[in-house]
């Protein structure tokens, strides 16, 4: 019996060290994956609560999506998000800085100014905040991407053609790549309140793929312009 009893403890043993060691080479592994992920050049999304996951579960947004596009097609980067719910142009413009020096990114995205907007913001405020962040990370070493934005018709015709007509202006100004309508599919359909939460001003978790889908293109081509 005492034989037996010792034969099950050095099993028991040599079991748990086997387990310890499967744990051991996972976390390794784990490890080298992680590293080697924050080694892959950076794509560095500055925007508000379009990109924030506001109201989402954690990892449903559009910019978490795209890190799953580009993992999926193989494309050698990663996606930093350090969008603000609630964030203007002029908090994007005063973080702007001090997010390059941080993440060294090789792409920006910038989505912002819809809370300009909606706050009663001076046009050509916004048009200045948003031409600066691209100036400044063009400086860095970045390529832009702009993300258009565009007004309900009740703030009238005027102010939301000049609103719209910002954007072109500024990537033209700053040479950067511009998606023109960012919610396009979302907040131009025939129901678009299917695709909104309660509020009826964040997209919900279903309208997360049309917005990745509508940056992906023109993002796809600065990665892989040579």
């Amino acid at each position: 019996m005492e034989g037996l009893l010792k034969l099950k403890r050095r099993h028991f043993n040599a079991l748990a060290c086997s387990v310890c060691a499967l744990a051991t080479a996972g976390s390794l592994g784990h490890a080298l994956a992680q590293a080697a992920s924050s080694n892959l050049p950076v794509v560095l999304v500055v925007g508000d609560s379009l990109s924030a996951e506001y109201g989402l579960k954690r990892g449903t947004g559009w910019v978490a999506l795209m890190g799953e596009t580009l993992a999926e097609e193989k494309v050698k980067a990663r996606m930093v998000n350090a969008s603000i719910s609630g964030d203007t142009t002029s908090g994007g413009r005063s973080r702007i800085a001090a997010l390059l020096k941080q993440h060294k990114p090789k792409w920006v995205v910038i989505e912002l100014g819809g809370n300009d907007a909606l706050r009663g913001l001076p046009l050509n405020m916004t048009r200045d905040n948003l031409a600066t962040m691209a100036r400044l990370s063009r400086e860095a070493g970045a390529q832009v991407l702009l993300l258009g934005m565009e007004m309900p018709p009740n703030y009238g015709a005027k102010y939301a053609q000049e609103f719209r007509d910002l954007y072109t202006t500024v990537a033209k100004a700053e040479k950067t790549v511009l998606v023109p309508f960012f919610l396009k599919g979302v907040a131009d359909t025939k129901d678009p309140t299917a695709l909104f939460q309660a509020d009826r001003i964040h997209p919900n978790e279903r309208a997360q793929a049309t917005m990745r889908d509508n940056v992906w293109p023109e993002l796809r081509k600065l990665i892989t312009r040579r």
